[in-house]
C-alpha cells in the first residue's frame, strides 16, 4: 500500500463553516487545488474531505510590512514558522473505528476531528472505499470510472445502479464539454447494460460521429458505431442520415393525429398562440374526432365561420390556429397527414428487447420540431410504462417489470420551465416516474430556466463549468454546503473537469473526466472498426429481413 503524503495539521474550524488547516512547510501551497480529496485522521474517525480554498498566513504581521523578497535565505527560515498556507478543508463523510481499532461502514459527518489532527492526501485505496471499484469481470459490479480526480491517476467511479433510479442532470456553459460527458455516462449505461437509453439527440451529436473538440482527432465515434446492433438510429431526417453515411438509420414519421392539444400547448409560446386559440382547439378536437387537424387544415374560410356558428366557437381564433398548424405542417416534415406503420410502437418493442434508441433530428432541429416530436413520442412511452408497472404491481410474478429507460432531453429548460414543467410529460416522468422505472437524464445549459421543483427532484449532478449565478444557484438548489461548492466550481477548468454530486456518489468530487478515444472505446467493449462488419450487427439485421417477410 502506498504511503500517503502528509500535508499538515487542523488548527481550527466548525462542523457548520469547514475545518482549517495549517499548511506543513513541506508542501508548497502552488501544488494545491481546490475540489481536492483529502483525508484527516482524527482519534475515532478518518474524515474524507474536499479542499475548498487556499490562503496564506503569517504569525506575525510586522514581517508583512517589511517582506524579505529577494532574501532568500531569510525566506527559507520563515517559511513555515513566521509564514505558512492556510488550507480550507470540508468534511464529506466519516469513517469511525470501533474498540477494537476497525473502521465501521461509512456515514455522513456528525462531528469534527480534534485539535493537531494530521492530513494526508488521499490514496487510491481511499478513493476506492469511498467511491467503490469497477471491476470489469464481475458481471454484477456496476461501478463505472467516470475520470479522475485532480493530481492522481486512479479511477473515480459512479454507482450505475443508483444513477439510474433518480433522474439527472449534466449541466454546463456553451463549450465546456456537455455533450462529451453525456456520452461517457450512456456509454456507461450500455456497457454494463443497467438500462434502455432512449437520446432525443436534437444535435446529431449521439448516434453516428461527431465533432471532438481534439486537435489530432477531429471526429468521435457516436453510440451506433462504438455499440452496433446494441444501438437503433431512428431519423426524422432520412436524407440527412443518409449523407452523414449512417448505415440502416431508420425512418420516422408522426401522424396528424397522434398530436394532441397537450402538445400544442407546450408549443403557445412558440406559436404564439392565445388562450382563446386553445379553446377553439378543444373544440374543434371533440366535434372533428381524431383526425381533426387534417380536417381544420383544409377547410375554408366559409366552412370555418359555419362550423363556429354551429358549435358556438370563434371564427377568428378558429382561422388563427388553421394558420398556426400550417405553420406546424410546414416547419416539420416529419409530419403526416397519416401513417400506416406505427413507429412509436416499434421503438417500444426496441427498449423491451435491451435495445438503446438515438433518435436524430437532422436538419429538424429547431426548437418547435423538437419539443413537438419528443413531447408526442415520450407521451406515449409514458403510457406505456405506466401501463407495464401496474401489470407488474398487480401481478408480480405473472406481469414482468418493464425495462429500465433513462430519456435524455436537451435544451431542458423549454420543456421543464416554471410554466411548463407541471403539464408537460417531461415534467411528470421528473416528479413521478421513478416508480414506472423511467427517469430523465437532463443536458443544459441553462438550469437557471428549470422549473425548481424539478430540480429539487434531480438525484445526480454532474456539472461543468458556469458562468451565470443565477444557473449555479439553479444547480445547487436544494444542496447542502452549496456555498462551499460553489466555490470549487468556479475554480475548475472550462474544458474536461466536472463537479459529481448526489445519489450515485457517496460525496461530491471534482474529477478530469475521460478522453472519448480509441482507449475509451476498447475499456466499454465498443467497435474500433466499422459497426458493419460486427458479427452480432450482420445478424441483428438477417433477423430484421426475416420478419419483414414472413412477419415476426
Amino acid at each position: 500500500m502506498p504511503k500517503a503524503t502528509y500535508l499538515g495539521i487542523i488548527t481550527q474550524g466548525s462542523l457548520f463553516t469547514g475545518l482549517e488547516m495549517r499548511l506543513d512547510p513541506s508542501v508548497s501551497v502552488e501544488e494545491l487545488r481546490v475540489g481536492r480529496f483529502v483525508v484527516v485522521e482524527g482519534k475515532t474517525a478518518r474524515f474524507f474531505s474536499m479542499l475548498t480554498d487556499v490562503s496564506l498566513s503569517a504569525s506575525n504581521p510586522s514581517i508583512l510590512l517589511n517582506p524579505p523578497a529577494n532574501d532568500e535565505f531569510l525566506l527559507s527560515v520563515l517559511a513555515g514558522g513566521s509564514t505558512f498556507g492556510t488550507v480550507k478543508i470540508q468534511p464529506m463523510l466519516m469513517l469511525e473505528r470501533g474498540e477494537d481499532s476497525t473502521l465501521s461502514e461509512l456515514r455522513p459527518v456528525k462531528t469534527i476531528p480534534s485539535h493537531f489532527s494530521p492530513v494526508f492526501e488521499a490514496t487510491s485505496q481511499d478513493f476506492a472505499l469511498v467511491f467503490g471499484e469497477e471491476d470489469t469481470r464481475d458481471p454484477k459490479n456496476n461501478f463505472f470510472n467516470v475520470g479522475k480526480p485532480l493530481n492522481m491517476e486512479t479511477p473515480v467511479c459512479v454507482n450505475l445502479d443508483r444513477f439510474v433510479e433518480r433522474s439527472n442532470g449534466i449541466f454546463g456553459k456553451s463549450g465546456t464539454g456537455k455533450s462529451f460527458l453525456t456520452r461517457i455516462f450512456l456509454s456507461g449505461l450500455i456497457h454494463k447494460d443497467i438500462a434502455s437509453v432512449l437520446v432525443f439527440d436534437m444535435h446529431n451529436e449521439y448516434g453516428w460521429q461527431a465533432m471532438s473538440e481534439s486537435k489530432t482527432a477531429p471526429r468521435v465515434k457516436g453510440l451506433k458505431q462504438l455499440f452496433g446492433h446494441k444501438v437503433v438510429v431512428f431519423s426524422l431526417d432520412s436524407e440527412s442520415s443518409k449523407a452523414r453515411g449512417i448505415p440502416d438509420a431508420h425512418e420516422l414519421y408522426i401522424g396528424y393525429n397522434q398530436i394532441e392539444i397537450e402538445d400544442l400547448d407546450l408549443l403557445k409560446h412558440e406559436l404564439a398562440l392565445s388562450e382563446a386559440t386553445l379553446e377553439n382547439a378543444y373544440i374543434a378536437r371533440e366535434k372533428l374526432g381524431t383526425d381533426w387537424i387534417s380536417t381544420l387544415i383544409d377547410m375554408s374560410g366559409d366552412e370555418i365561420e359555419e362550423f363556429t356558428q354551429m358549435y358556438k366557437g370563434h371564427p377568428t381564433a378558429l382561422k388563427a390556429l388553421q394558420r398556426r398548424l400550417n405553420t406546424v405542417v410546414q416547419k416539420t416534415p416529419y409530419l403526416r397527414p397519416r401513417v400506416n406503420h406505427n413507429y412509436i410502437d416499434e421503438i417500444l418493442r426496441h427498449i423491451q428487447d435491451g435495445k438503446h434508441i438515438v433518435l436524430e433530428f437532422g436538419r429538424q432541429n429547431n426548437l418547435l420540431s423538437y419539443m413537438l416530436a419528443t413531447n408526442i413520442i415520450t407521451r406515449r412511452i409514458h403510457a406505456d410504462y405506466v401501463k407495464r408497472s401496474e401489470l407488474h404491481t398487480a401481478d408480480p410474478e405473472g406481469g414482468a417489470a418493464p425495462r429500465k429507460l433513462m430519456i435524455v432531453i436537451e435544451e431542458a429548460h423549454k420543456v421543464l420551465s416554471p410554466q411548463v414543467a407541471r403539464q408537460t410529460i417531461f415534467g411528470i416522468i421528473a416528479r413521478e416516474m421513478r416508480k414506472y422505472f423511467v427517469t430523465l437524464l437532463i443536458v443544459d445549459q441553462r438550469p437557471s430556466g428549470i422549473d425548481p421543483e424539478v430540480l429539487s427532484q434531480i438525484g445526480t449532478r454532474v456539472t461543468a463549468l458556469l458562468n451565470d449565478d443565477k444557473d449555479i444557484d439553479a444547480v445547487f438548489t436544494g444542496v447542502s454546503g452549496s456555498q462551499t461548492l460553489r466555490t470549487v466550481l468556479a475554480q475548475m477548468d472550462p474544458k474536461q473537469q466536472a463537479l459529481v454530486l448526489g445519489y450515485a456518489v457517496p460525496m461530491p468530487v471534482v474529477v478530469r473526466t475521460r478522453s472519448f478515444d480509441t482507449e475509451f472505446y476498447q475499456a466499454v467493449g465498443g467497435r474500433t472498426d466499422s459497426a458493419s462488419e460486427d458479427p452480432g450487427y450482420v445478424k441483428e439485421k438477417a433477423r430484421e429481413a426475416r420478419e419483414e417477410l414472413f412477419g415476426p
